[in-house]
C-alpha cells in the first residue's frame, strides 16, 4: 500500500512538472521590448499611433519622449533606446560624427516642411526685383532655404549638391534679392515685415501657417531633410525594427500626418 501511495505522489508530482514546464514556456514567449527615443509632435504621437499594431506581432513598443534634439541621439549611444525618430541624416551624421559613433536611418518617414510664406504675393514670379528675404541664419535651415531657390532658378550656388551652404556661396541672383539672417524661431512672429520669409515646420504649426494656403516656396518629399527612423549602424535589418518601419510607413500613419498636419508635416512615404 505504501508503495502505491508512493509511486501516485511520483506520478502527480511528474504531471505537475510538466505543467510547470508548460508554463515557463508561456513566460518565455512574453512580447519582446522595443523602446523608441522620439521629440513630441509628430514624432512621439506616430509612434503612439502604431503601438496596438505592434501588440500584434508581439512587441511591447515604449516612447522616450525628449525636447531637445541631443537626448535621443545619447539614448541610441548608451543603448537605453533601440531606435528613434527626429532627425533627418545631415544631423544625425554630424552628430555622430562629432560624438564618436555611427548611426544609420532604417526608412523615410515624414518631412516638417521648410516653406517660404509671404502675405504680400502669391506666387515667385510675382515677387519684385530687390525683394527682402528673411532667411534662418542656422547653417542647416539656412542651406535648405538656398537649395529650394537654386531649384526654382531665383539663385545660383555655387554647388548645389553641398549640405552647407552659405550667403557666400550664390554666384547668381537673378532677381537681386536681399536677404536678412534671423534664428528660425524669430522669424514667423515677424514675416510680414519681407516681402517673404523662409519658416521651418514647427514654427509654421506654432503659427498656424500652412504651404498651400500662405506658402509660394515648399519643399517636397524628395528633400534631404527628411526625418528618419534610426538605430545604431548593424541594427537596422533587427525584426523589430523593421516591424516598427512597416508599421511607421503604413497608410493608416500617412492618412494620420496629412489629416493632421495639413501640407506642413508632410508624409515622405
Amino acid at each position: 500500500m505504501k508503495k502505491i501511495i508512493f509511486l501516485t505522489v511520483i506520478l502527480i508530482f511528474t504531471i505537475l512538472s510538466c505543467g510547470n514546464g508548460k508554463d515557463n514556456k508561456i513566460t518565455d514567449g512574453k512580447n519582446e521590448k522595443l523602446v523608441v527615443a522620439a521629440t513630441p509632435v509628430p514624432a512621439g504621437e506616430l509612434i503612439e499611433l502604431v503601438k496596438e499594431e505592434l501588440k500584434k506581432d508581439k512587441i511591447d513598443l515604449e516612447v522616450l519622449i525628449f525636447n531637445d534634439y541631443i537626448q535621443p541621439n545619447k539614448a541610441l549611444q548608451d543603448k537605453s533606446a533601440d531606435a528613434n525618430l527626429f532627425q533627418h541624416v545631415p544631423y544625425m551624421s554630424n552628430f555622430g560624427t562629432k560624438n564618436g559613433f555611427e548611426m544609420e536611418a532604417v526608412g523615410k518617414i515624414y518631412l516638417p516642411t521648410m516653406a517660404l510664406y509671404s502675405d504680400k504675393v502669391k506666387s515667385l514670379e510675382e515677387l519684385r526685383e530687390g525683394a527682402i528675404i528673411f532667411i534662418p541664419n542656422d547653417p542647416t535651415n539656412l542651406t535648405r532655404a538656398l537649395l529650394l531657390l537654386d531649384k526654382k532658378g531665383l539663385i545660383k550656388l555655387k554647388d548645389n549638391t553641398k549640405l552647407d551652404s552659405k550667403l557666400s556661396d550664390i554666384t547668381e541672383n537673378m532677381k537681386k534679392l536681399k536677404f536678412v539672417e534671423f534664428a528660425a524661431d524669430q522669424i514667423a512672429p515677424r514675416y510680414r515685415e519681407a516681402d517673404a520669409a523662409f519658416i521651418t515646420g514647427s514654427y509654421a504649426l506654432d503659427s498656424g501657417l500652412n504651404p498651400k494656403n500662405n506658402g509660394i516656396l515648399s519643399e517636397e518629399k524628395d528633400s534631404p531633410y527628411v526625418n528618419v527612423l534610426a538605430t545604431l549602424k548593424g541594427r537596422k535589418n533587427e525584426e523589430k525594427i523593421q516591424k516598427l518601419l512597416k508599421a511607421l510607413q503604413s497608410e493608416k500613419v500617412k492618412k494620420y500626418i496629412e489629416e493632421k498636419y495639413k501640407d506642413v508635416i508632410i508624409p515622405a512615404f
